[in-house]
C-alpha cells in the first residue's frame, strides 16, 4: 500500500499532467482557430476570384456578341454593294477582280417624267418616291436571281449571267422588264402618278469585276453595256426595246413587235424589237 508521501507525489504528477494537457489543448485550439481564419480568408479569396471570373466572363461574352453583331452588320453592308461570291474573293485576293463572260444580258431602264418632278416636289419627296419604286425593282431583281449593278439618278441597271454563269439569263431579264412595267403601273395607281418606263436590253460578251481600293463597287464593262444603254436612250417611253441579239434568244418564247431599223448613236443602223410579253402557251 503506497505511503501518504507517494500518494501526494502522484497527485502532484496528475495535476501537472492535467496542466500540461490543458496547455496542449489550448495550443491545439489556437492552431485550429488560426487555420479556420486562414480557411475563411482563402474562401473569401476564392469567392472574390469567382466573382471576378464571372464578371470577366460576362464582359468578354458581351464584347464577343458585340463583335459578332458588328461583323454581321459589316457583312450585310458588304453584300448590299457586292455579290456574295465577289465579297468572299475580296477577303482572300489582294488584287483587282475582273472576269470575262461570253454571254450576259444587260438591262437599262429610265423613269420618263421623273426629272420634271424636281420643279414641283421638294427633294425629300422625290427621294422617298424613288426609293419606294427602286425597292420594288430590287425585290423583282432578287426574285429572278439577277444582279443589280447600279442606279444613276432615276436610271436602273441590271445584268444577268454574272457573277456566276446563268443559262437562262436573257429570259430572266425579259421577265424582269415585264414585271418592272407592272410594278410601275401599281406604283402610279397608288401614288396618282403617270410615270412611264423606258427600257433597253442587249445580250453579248462583257467583263465584270471590282477595281480600285476605296468604295468598292461591282461593275460591268464592254460594248454590250454601251449597246444596252443605247437601246434604252433610243427607246420609246412605255416600251421595252431589245437588240437583234437579244431578240434571237427570246423570239420562240416571247411576243415582239418589230420596230425596224433605227439610227443609234455610236453604233449606226440597228434593227430593234419591242418586247410585248410571253407567248400564251408559256406565260
Amino acid at each position: 500500500m503506497p505511503s501518504i508521501e507517494e500518494l501526494q507525489q502522484r497527485i502532484i504528477e496528475l495535476e501537472e499532467e492535467k496542466r500540461l494537457g490543458e496547455k496542449e489543448k489550448r495550443r491545439h485550439e489556437r492552431i485550429i482557430r488560426r487555420q479556420e481564419r486562414q480557411l475563411e480568408q482563402l474562401d473569401k479569396m476564392v469567392k472574390t476570384n469567382e466573382s471576378v471570373d464571372v464578371r470577366l466572363f460576362y464582359e468578354l461574352d458581351q464584347i464577343s456578341k458585340q463583335l459578332e453583331a458588328e461583323k454581321q452588320k459589316s457583312e450585310k453592308l458588304l453584300l448590299n454593294i457586292l455579290p456574295k461570291s465577289i465579297a468572299e474573293r475580296l477577303k482572300t485576293e489582294n488584287k483587282a477582280i475582273a472576269d470575262g463572260f461570253e454571254s450576259v444580258t444587260v438591262l437599262f431602264s429610265d423613269i420618263v417624267g421623273f426629272t420634271n418632278l424636281s420643279t414641283h416636289f421638294p427633294p425629300e419627296t422625290l427621294v422617298q418616291l424613288l426609293n419606294e419604286l427602286f425597292s420594288i425593282f430590287d425585290d423583282l431583281t432578287e426574285s429572278h436571281d439577277l444582279e443589280k449593278i447600279k442606279t444613276i439618278g432615276d436610271a436602273y441597271m441590271v445584268a444577268g449571267g454574272l457573277p456566276e454563269p446563268q443559262e437562262y439569263h436573257t429570259e430572266a431579264i425579259a421577265d424582269l422588264a415585264l414585271e418592272m412595267k407592272q410594278g410601275l403601273a401599281r406604283f402610279n395607281e397608288e401614288h396618282h402618278m403617270a410615270f412611264d418606263l423606258r427600257v433597253g436590253i442587249h445580250t453579248g460578251p462583257a467583263v465584270a469585276g471590282v477595281i480600285g481600293i476605296n468604295k468598292f463597287v461591282y461593275d460591268i464593262w464592254g460594248d454590250t453595256v454601251n449597246t444596252a444603254s443605247r437601246m434604252e436612250s433610243h427607246g420609246i417611253p412605255g416600251q421595252i426595246q431589245v437588240s437583234q441579239q437579244t431578240y434571237e434568244h427570246l423570239k420562240s418564247k416571247y411576243v415582239f413587235q418589230e420596230r425596224g431599223v433605227i439610227e443609234v448613236k455610236g453604233k449606226g443602223e440597228m434593227r430593234t424589237y419591242l418586247l410585248q410579253g410571253k407567248h400564251e402557251s408559256i406565260a
